[in-house]
């Protein structure tokens, strides 16, 4: 099924827009695993602005070697969905509401907006997976930019992936990575361990992706403390 016909098709997953949650590493939907990932791109407003663009082109999935193709515009049904509002604490508020117009990169590929459907194609061991998906959300701060998509039928998993680009107030950039999973079926339970290692250099390629020489990065996980290792590790 090409993504244009996945337009109107519902997420596999309930949960949409929680990687928004503060807390989500400590308390995830239930039965799935979080993780949340970052890599130090450099410094200054260039560089923000730089790797912003490149991440709202799909720069982050093709970066990574991930193929994405049969971008499709919002449906009418999804075009003004954009995930949740949360409050101070975390907790759902109401869906989110905007009427963004669609944007171009200059080689004319649809800029990620909410509701955009496309079909990635990752490849593990040589064998080619598809991975239908659509953008819940998008972030547009003067220091914090990026999207969140959630599995369509047909992803290897179910879950939502939160890709960002901030500038802290030391001026530093990175890029961040924020999601839950868990296999979509049980054919990819039984293979999870395989399916566990295909995300772990997924998230590597992805903080590799945006940047311009080598960086920092660092690993968070529930109720471990972050710490920095090479990008190679």
């Amino acid at each position: 099924m090409t993504a244009g016909g996945l337009a109107d098709v519902p997420l596999t997953y309930a949960a949409v827009g929680a990687t928004q949650a503060p807390d989500l590493l400590y308390f995830p939907p239930k039965g799935y695993r979080p993780i949340e990932r970052r890599a130090r791109l450099g410094s200054g407003r260039e560089r923000f602005e730089t790797a912003s663009a490149r991440l709202m082109a799909w720069g982050v999935q093709r970066g990574s070697g991930i193929a994405v193709d049969d971008i499709q515009p919002p449906a009418p049904s999804t075009a003004d969905y954009a995930g949740l509002v949360y409050d101070a604490d975390g907790a759902p508020l109401a869906p989110r509401r905007t009427h963004a117009e669609q944007g171009y990169a200059e080689d004319g590929t649809p800029l990620v907006s909410p509701g955009t459907t496309a079909r990635l194609t990752v490849r593990a061991f040589g064998v080619p997976f598809e991975a239908p998906v659509r953008v819940v959300y998008t972030v547009d701060e003067p220091n914090r930019r990026g999207f969140a998509y959630g599995t369509l039928p047909g992803h290897p998993e179910s879950g939502e992936e939160l890709f960002s680009v901030e500038r802290l107030a030391d001026d530093s950039v990175w890029v961040v990575i924020r999601a839950f999973s868990r296999p979509s079926t049980w054919f990819f339970r039984l293979g999870y361990p395989v399916l566990r290692l295909m995300q772990a250099r997924a998230t590597r390629k992805y903080l590799r992706s945006l940047l311009p020489g080598m960086g920092s990065v660092h690993r968070s996980a529930a109720g471990a403390a972050a710490r920095p290792v090479a990008p190679g590790a």
